[in-house]
């Protein structure tokens, strides 16, 4: 007996038909990548807490240079639309009201691994390289470790670096920006240091 194997992409069209006639409920916690529906991990505090400490972070840093967006859609192609937690696009007058950032409007996307650091690697790392996004970050909270990945290709990307709390780093768009990875985490129990 022969089983199938082919399997149908769903488009971007597909996905928002699908919520409007109610296959899909519009609060539903899922994205679309590669034409696959992915169901996206409950948020734990320590995500939540990291994705603030990353809004206050890049807020001061890059006020008036930059629109942050948090669990927003991004349009990668006509088959991706992943929520990425923090993407840091170009300014639009309309905030984005007429369409969901493009990678040219992208300068670089953060995800916050508490539980999802496997499928932040191994399912969006050559996505969002193929796509052309120029720079992505995984922030590990558990392993303390922040992972970025440039130089964008077809399968991904060319470069990795693994940076631990006491390193900093500056985002390619933004060289003047100098992010300790600290600023990002928690204070380590039984320590009084607080981030700047």
């Amino acid at each position: 007996m022969a089983i199938a194997t082919d399997i149908r992409s769903l488009s971007i069209q597909d996905y928002h038909r699908m919520v409007e006639v109610g296959i899909l409920a519009a609060d539903e916690r899922v994205e679309l990548i590669e034409g696959q529906l992915y169901t996206t991990a409950a948020k734990g505090t320590a995500h939540s807490a990291a994705v603030t400490r990353i809004d206050r972070v890049l807020s001061q840093r890059l006020v008036g240079q930059v629109l942050l967006r948090f669990q927003d859609p991004v349009r990668l192609s006509d088959f991706s639309e992943p929520e990425p937690d923090v993407a840091i696009v170009r300014i639009d007058p309309l905030d984005y009201e007429d369409h969901h950032p493009t990678p040219a409007e992208i300068f670089w996307l953060i995800e916050v691994a508490d539980s999802t650091l496997r499928r932040d690697r191994d399912l969006k790392v050559p996505v969002y390289g193929r796509s052309g996004i120029q720079e992505y970050w995984i922030l590990d909270v558990q392993e303390r470790r922040l992972y970025v990945f440039r130089e964008a290709e077809p399968e991904g990307y060319g470069t990795e670096q693994s940076l631990s709390e006491q390193d900093a780093i500056a985002p390619l768009a933004f060289p003047d920006c100098r992010i300790q990875v600290a600023e990002f985490l928690r204070s380590p129990l039984g320590s009084n240091a607080t981030a700047p």
